[in-house]
């Protein structure tokens, strides 16, 4: 048996994500299969997945950023993207803190959905208590020093069954109207049962694994929906999941192992007749294609699911839940610390999304229509399966009025946050979002390459055919979408937006983060940086000046077209400027400014 943690320390936190996001990718089409509440529209499964596809990923971000750096260092992505340095920036591993709080951080902003925002509460909840017990080790001399093994395990399993009870509780605070037979149902029965167990870490993450497999058996008879259905909450089986994981971790083995821990059960109940349920070791098993629903989505409740992140304070986001809890259903906000993840269902989504304005500054703003169904639903409930559109363009664009702009040339879109790329999952599902036979895939950014090709071969085993184009700005997937021709063949289409792309070059303006070794020189943090196709090219004090400085270098090899993206921060006057300039000393030069809002650099700059 392979060597697994006694101690919950910063490499258990790591593998206890990286397992659960095998466990639910394994589970993830089987959980949306029995997924008929809130909502009967099919994705808890995803969403869950997601959301903890981003907590795994801020994990191994920060394990990255301990790693020892020598030599020279390529560019990173920032603000001061193309920047190079020799710095050190860190050695060892993180701290158990660290490791949680990245967590809990990642699933707040990667949460999806009913289930995945209730999910990156309960990850919050646990991080709380977590990352105060590995500060307090930490400052009496380390989580080992000076403690037997004995003492250390017991230290850690008390702590465990300190943060499942917080998690538990955190996630009913963050719903405004709790109802039992849900994950609510299933995450305090774990704590109940992690309560009243002693012993280390692997003992209490097995009694919390058994406690929550045994609600979850008993939500078909606490909730009316699941038992006409003959399922068990998809939530709760989520959680299930993620708490197998955990279990894992410790003891290097599956606590379900032996009760296929990997198909979705549901208790009989009477229920054999039931289409697609069949017996395994005294429980009901429900096929996947065997899920009866009484209801579709639309017909009962409100018309839209409303999500955004939010950065408020917590005074504004008291209001905001009174007003949200009028608006409609299914409220869940999470958070803290000034970022808070809105979900919420509603009739009216702009309401919602102008409580939001009201209450702080919301983005990555994702409204769904129930009625309409993703890829992954069509057929659910009865309905016959939506169309799929021949062609679309799916975009990772840096911010929200880009996204505007990308979505009315018919584009759907992913919004990226600022140092927070999107992960693979979350492109699959817009694939998904875009119901097409074909897809154009635009990562707009040169650091999601290997992302967006593992998204693209995801797509393909879904039986979409997919072409990636490997644009690295979000002004060279304008130019691709400017000639997009959903008519024309498949592959003629792919090769004019390719060219398009590849003819246009980019630029950026942004503010340098630290002191670094670059192609133009030392800077100095707070420098203005001009880059030109990724590497620093100018480096100035003024935003203006810098990016006509920029602009000369850029023309100075011809063009037709020159296209600006102005981020929220950018100098109100310096389109107007730059247009100025274009007019004056490039004959038959046109330019075209947009507004990007928060997308991370100053200024956005392409030629065609």
């Amino acid at each position: 048996m392979p060597q697994v943690p006694q101690t919950l320390d910063a490499l258990a936190v790591r593998t206890w994500c990286g397992l659960a996001l095998e466990a639910l990718g394994r589970a993830r089409e089987e959980i949306d299969a029995i997924n008929v509440y809130p909502v009967a529209d099919g994705d808890t499964g995803t969403n869950l997945y997601l959301t903890v596809e981003s907590a795994a990923a801020a994990v191994e971000a920060v394990f990255a950023g301990y790693e020892t750096v020598t030599g020279v260092v390529g560019p990173t992505g920032s603000a001061a993207s193309g920047a190079v340095s020799t710095e050190v920036t860190g050695a060892g591993l993180p701290t158990l803190a660290d490791a949680v709080r990245a967590m809990a951080h990642g699933a707040l902003i990667g949460a999806r959905g009913n289930s995945g925002t209730i999910l990156a509460q309960l990850l919050r909840g646990m991080a709380q208590v977590l990352a105060a017990d590995g500060e307090a080790d930490g400052a009496a001399g380390g989580e080992t020093d000076g403690a037997t093994d004995g003492e250390s395990a017991h230290t850690d399993g008390q702590a465990l069954r300190l943060a499942l009870r917080q998690a538990a509780d955190s996630a009913r605070e963050a719903v405004a109207h709790p109802v039992e037979g849900t994950v609510l149902t299933v995450a305090t029965a774990a704590a109940e049962a992690a309560t009243g167990t002693e012993g280390d870490c692997g003992t209490v993450a097995c009694a919390a694994y058994e406690g929550a497999r045994a609600a979850l058996m008993a939500t078909p008879g606490q909730l009316a929906v699941l038992e006409r259905a003959g399922v068990v909450d998809a939530g709760g089986r989520g959680l299930l999941a993620v708490l197998a994981a955990l279990a894992e971790t410790f003891t290097g083995e599956s606590p379900g192992a032996g009760r296929v821990a990997g198909e979705v059960h549901t208790r009989v109940n009477g229920m054999d007749g039931v289409s697609g349920v069949d017996r395994v070791d005294g429980v009901a098993r429900v096929d996947v294609n065997g899920v009866c629903v009484d209801s579709r989505p639309g017909e009962e409740g409100p018309a839209f699911e409303v999500t955004y992140l939010l950065e408020a304070e917590d005074a504004d986001v008291a209001r905001l839940r009174a007003r949200l809890d009028r608006l409609g259903n299914s409220l869940v906000v999470v958070g803290g610390d000034g970022l808070w993840n809105v979900h919420v269902h509603a009739d009216d989504a702009g309401a919602a999304v102008e409580a939001g304005v009201e209450a702080g500054r919301p983005y990555r703003i994702r409204i769904t229509h129930f009625g309409l169904g993703d890829a992954h639903t069509a057929g659910a409930a009865g309905r016959p399966p939506r169309e799929r559109a021949q062609r679309a363009v799916v975009a990772v664009v840096p911010g929200e009025g880009l996204a505007g702009l990308y979505a009315e040339a018919g584009a759907t879109t992913v919004l990226a946050r600022p140092g927070e790329p999107p992960a693979s999952g979350e492109l699959v599902e817009a694939v998904r979002r875009a119901h097409a036979r074909e897809v154009v895939l635009l990562p707009n950014d040169a650091d999601l390459r290997h992302t967006a090709a593992a998204a693209a071969e995801q797509a393909r085993t879904e039986g979409v055919r997919v072409a990636l184009i490997p644009t690295r700005s979000a002004v060279q997937g304008i130019a691709a979408l400017a000639v997009h021709e959903p008519e024309r063949r498949f592959d003629e289409d792919v090769v004019a937006m390719t060219s398009a792309a590849g003819a246009t070059r980019y630029a950026e303006v942004a503010v340098a983060e630290r002191q670094s070794w670059t192609m133009a020189g030392i800077c100095q943090e707070g420098d203005v940086l001009g880059l030109i196709d990724g590497d620093v090219a100018v480096i100035g004090s003024d935003i203006t000046a810098t990016a006509e400085t920029v602009l000369d270098r850029m023309l100075a090899a011809g063009g037709e077209m020159v296209t600006l993206v102005l981020g929220d921060d950018a100098p109100g006057s310096i389109a107007a400027h730059l247009e100025a300039r274009v007019r004056e000393s490039y004959l038959a030069v046109d330019t075209v400014a947009y507004r990007g809002g928060r997308q991370g650099a100053l200024l956005l700059i392409g030629v065609e």
